[in-house]
């Protein structure tokens, strides 16, 4: 059986899929790739199907040995300048790897996560349907460490049709999201408050939400409760301390805090990449009114 062996993982290496689907009702979240278009990328250049397992790697780092056979490779997401055999290889491509060759991954020099995908997929044991780990409730396989071996699965008889995809790189640019309105907007003094402030991302982030900081927001009744209800991916709560926090693929599945707006799902895998200090500006998707801001927040978060 061909293997990887984890010789260096860098700040966090972790298996992930799609995740764990129509589960929240028993507690369980989806989790899944931060970035899932970089994840389906990497899948699809070497001709396996979407939900097949990368490993998802953040602020490079990574190192790992090919054993027991050759590989067909790809690496997206932040350009981490990947190598085999210290020989550049280039992000968004396919490389075949022999026997005994060492990838690796350096720092990337814009963004945060890097997918690495072989053909055949990462093949290690599900937890609950999925082979995603759960950062928040530490459901699915343990993030990786060196000395690790990780078995890779049958690929599928379709052989890669692409060996480069043209995709845009990322920046450490602000970064523009788009907002729906949320449930909850109205429990605040200025709601546009949210889309007036340029916003700095926390080095307190993570897979579980994506904290800011800036100007805060203010509640219209100090102290005010909130029972807890079903979050989503997307959503930005707002905690006393006024300062948003989007819910990121490990997020709780209930939360307390009110939700001020959600992410389109199109912008969601933008916030897999911003590092701390990177600058984010959000921007409603639409004007805000009385009821159908509510309406629609409220189908984004069933």
């Amino acid at each position: 059986m061909t293997t990887l062996e984890i010789l260096r993982t860098g700040p966090l290496a972790v298996v992930q899929d799609l995740g764990r689907v129509g589960q929240a009702d028993l507690g369980v979240g989806r989790s899944g790739a931060a970035d899932r278009r970089a994840h389906k990328l990497a899948n699809r250049l070497v001709a396996n199907p979407d939900d097949r397992a990368t490993i998802e790697v953040t602020f490079g780092g990574f190192a790992a040995r090919v054993r027991g056979g050759d590989l067909d490779i790809a690496v997206t997401g932040a350009d981490t300048d990947p190598s085999v055999n210290g020989i550049k290889f280039g992000t968004n491509s396919i490389h075949h790897v022999r026997d005994g060759e060492v990838i690796s991954l350096g720092t990337p020099r814009a963004g945060l996560r890097t997918y690495l995908a072989v053909r055949g997929g990462i093949c290690v044991e599900p937890v609950l349907g999925s082979r995603s780990y759960d950062v928040m409730s530490a459901i699915g396989p343990a993030p990786l460490s060196a000395g690790d071996q990780l078995p890779v699965g049958q690929h599928t008889e379709r052989y890669p049709e692409l060996d480069q995809a043209p995709v845009a790189a990322i920046t450490g640019d602000t970064v523009e999201l788009l907002v729906v309105p949320g449930p909850r907007d109205d429990w605040f003094v200025d709601p546009d408050v949210l889309v007036h402030t340029d916003w700095v991302a926390s080095d307190r982030s993570d897979r579980v939400g994506m904290r800011l900081l800036g100007r805060p927001l203010q509640y219209r009744v100090p102290d005010r409760q909130l029972p807890s209800e079903g979050t989503t991916r997307g959503a930005i709560q707002v905690p006393p301390n006024g300062l948003p926090v989007i819910l990121g693929p490990d997020h709780p599945i209930t939360g307390g805090y009110p939700v001020i707006g959600v992410v389109i799902d199109e912008d969601v895998d933008k916030v897999a990449q911003v590092r701390a200090g990177q600058h984010v500006r959000l921007h409603w998707a639409r004007p805000r009114g009385p009821f159908g801001a509510h309406a629609h927040a409220g189908a984004a978060l069933s």
